[in-house]
């Protein structure tokens, strides 16, 4: 058999993950979906958190390549699309949200996250406000994506179920209209 790559593995647990969901997800199982002996998964991956940490990494991959925000762009447009982005991305995964939680950015989100705070304290923003912003956007939209993974109950007799998105973009909108109330001079009619 072939050497596997570092992708192959990622790949391959990427997909045991949407079917079997984070808590089912073990070397041991994955180096008998890919007909090798577990050990030979320690080449790539010291420790299981080694392997989820490069799997998080992966499943973040459609945001951490979006365009970044240019000066001409509206602020309060772009961090609304931001945010948006993380949910979709964060949903393409079974138990994409809890797969993200807790794993610390690596050097090129963290100079990612510093275009997009220039570019919101280029805007106006107040830097603290900016990066308070950021935080509390991603947070929610972390933690939003959780509830909507872990969502399997049924509404209670008589209330409508929970439309996930709009929550989201309730919430959202109230994280911007607030940020804008902080910008100096700007007008506050989103």
């Amino acid at each position: 058999m072939a050497k596997l790559s570092r992708d192959t593995v990622i790949a391959e647990a990427l997909r045991l993950l949407d079917e079997v969901g984070l808590d089912a997800v073990t070397t041991r199982h994955l180096a008998r979906r890919l007909g090798v002996e577990q050990p030979s998964l320690y080449h790539h991956f010291r420790k299981k958190e080694d392997l989820l940490a490069a799997m998080a990494e992966a499943a973040m991959a459609p945001h951490a390549t979006a365009p970044l925000p240019e000066p001409p762009d509206d602020w309060r447009a772009w961090f609304l699309d931001n945010m948006r982005s993380l949910r979709s991305t964060l949903l393409l995964h079974r138990d994409g949200a809890r797969l993200h939680a807790g794993h610390l950015p690596g050097p090129a989100d963290l100079t990612r996250i510093a275009h997009k705070m220039a570019f919101l304290t280029a805007a106006g923003v107040p830097a603290t406000d900016a990066q308070m912003a950021m935080l509390a956007a991603g947070r929610f939209t972390v933690g939003s994506v959780l509830e909507e993974q872990a969502d399997a109950v049924p509404a209670p007799a008589g209330l409508p179920p929970i439309d996930h998105g709009a929550a989201f973009e309730a919430g959202l909108a109230l994280i911007v209209e607030g940020l804008a109330a902080r910008v100096p001079g700007a007008r506050h009619d989103s």
